[in-house]
């Protein structure tokens, strides 16, 4: 039984639809353009302009100089779309479809050389005169914009040399037949050539860049880069294996309100968010829990988690890691199993020595963190460590004091690359040991009053931190600025896109 469907049309140019389309294969055999002889169960009309265009219409060449997009679609098919990424040259002289990308288009003479991209993966495909497609066809696969969304029936070929500027370097599509699925706008705010161009390479050259601000301001185009995807695939991963290493460990994963009433308080306690590292809404991934006999039972589990999560990610995303290199070249991410740690005044003497100075209860500025961070690298050959038992006087009040001197606390951070990624300590579960730490930090009791209140009824020593995603993924990849790592990062100057 013949099943109508009606298709809907917007055309992309001053035609209004009149000029007939398509972009087939030559002769007598192949449909393309925007409609063609289709693999389906079901023959269908086309309604354009209330024009109406038969099926068998599409079994001869008909072309456009101008490009239709087909913008509402239903045919039930058998089609089995081919990812870019299993291209390989086992598959080769069999005939695929695909979907994806036009990444970029070269025309020359009786051919046309497309590069198809799907998401972190690309593949060169040619369009060329013969049997299966004619000159308009080659004609029609050169027009479409970039960034449209085709659909292409090809046979995979191997190649001779291997395709460098590609993923699939060891195969090509030959093209037959080419849909237009979603046509993208001939003018782009930023092209992805640029905006994947290898750190420093424009400058040398004179070929354009795309700078950090162009960036976010389309980043809907940025995020589409290879490097992109590979940062969020990673990014991913790192949530997966953070949940899974715990979930070993018999953790129990809850979700917290991010909205409490909170103290006023002597002390400045905002951050300044127009840095490198700092964003106004963020990824946090945070620990809790009860310890037995000492609070490095905390530590000893928040930096396995961590050990895990830098293997896994060695291990699994490889692909991720090489592809974003090449943007943004970097040295492997070292760590030491198990984990260095350090107390405060051996990081403080260190410091010294390379000729810093600084008080015993001073806090670690930012160049001192990353000073530290270059120090404990040659030293101990790691990129990961901790550093153990700070001042009291420069964290929050209900920090637990150290019972064996009370200038210093049971809290500790932990450093990537010489930059903070977890602040985390031990915490007072004593409430008139809480009171006392609240009333020499001048926070009105009455503020707190439900927070101490919780500690009245028995609570187990406990502590735990709290971990910075982007701030994690950005440091592990060796990138520059957080913002790459937030899809769609918000600071004090940015709230859209």
């Amino acid at each position: 039984m013949d099943l109508r469907i009606s298709f809907a049309f917007r055309c992309a140019c001053k035609c209004n639809g009149k000029q007939r389309v398509g972009g087939g294969g030559g002769g007598g055999g192949g449909g393309g353009g925007i409609f063609g002889r289709q693999p389906s169960r079901m023959s269908f009309e086309v309604i354009l302009n209330a024009v109406p265009f038969h099926h068998h219409l599409a079994k001869t060449p008909i072309y456009s100089e101008c490009v239709c997009v087909c913008v509402c679609v239903c045919v039930e098919t058998d089609r089995e779309l081919v990812r870019v990424q299993d291209l390989t040259p086992e598959m080769a002289d069999k005939v695929i479809w695909l979907r994806a990308r036009v990444h970029t288009s070269r025309a020359k003479g009786k051919q046309c050389f497309l590069v198809l991209r799907q998401q972190q993966f690309n593949v060169q495909a040619l369009v060329a005169v013969g049997d299966r497609a004619s000159k308009q066809m080659v004609k029609f696969a050169a027009n479409i914009n970039k960034e449209s969304i085709v659909d292409v029936e090809a046979t995979l070929r191997k190649v001779e040399q291997k395709i460098e500027s590609c993923t699939q370097q060891e195969v090509e599509l030959h093209v037959e037949k080419i849909f237009v699925i979603s046509q993208a706008e001939a003018r782009l705010p930023l092209q992805l050539e640029d905006a994947s161009r290898p750190e420093g390479e424009g400058d040398e050259d004179g070929r354009a860049t795309v700078n950090q601000d162009t960036r976010l301001d389309n980043r809907v185009i940025d995020l589409r880069t290879t490097t992109s995807q590979a940062i969020f695939r990673l990014q991913a991963g790192v949530c997966m294996l953070f949940r899974e290493t715990l979930t070993k460990k018999d953790f129990v994963e809850i979700q917290t309100p991010k909205i409490i009433s909170g103290p006023k308080c002597k002390y400045n306690v905002y951050v300044d968010s127009n840095t490198h590292r700092h964003l106004t809404e963020f990824v946090g991934l945070d620990i809790e829990m009860a310890f037995n006999y000492h609070y490095h039972e905390v530590i000893d589990s928040i930096t396995d988690t961590m050990v895990q999560i830098f293997k896994g990610l060695r291990d699994r995303f490889q692909t991720e890691i090489q592809t974003v290199s090449k943007q943004y070249p970097s040295e492997p991410f070292k760590f030491l199993e198990p984990t260095l740690r350090l107390e405060y005044t051996e990081g403080v003497a260190m410091l010294r020595q390379a000729g810093v100075e600084m008080g015993d209860e001073d806090d670690l500025s930012t160049p001192n963190e990353k000073l530290l961070g270059r120090l404990v690298k040659e030293k101990y050959d790691t990129d990961f460590y901790v550093l153990d038992k700070y001042p009291l006087s420069v964290r929050p009040f209900y920090t637990m004091p150290d019972p064996s001197n009370p200038k210093y606390s049971n809290s500790y951070d932990m450093f990537m690359r010489g930059e903070e990624i977890l602040s985390g300590a031990q915490r007072v579960h004593d409430p008139q040991l809480l009171t006392e730490r609240a009333i020499h930090h001048e926070i009105d009791l009455e503020k707190i009053k439900a927070y101490i209140d919780s500690f009245r009824f028995g609570a187990p020593p406990h502590g735990g931190g709290g971990i910075g995603l982007e701030r994690v993924c950005m440091l592990y990849l060796g990138l520059h600025n957080i913002r790459q790592t937030s899809m769609f990062p918000r600071d004090p100057k940015r709230l859209t896109p």
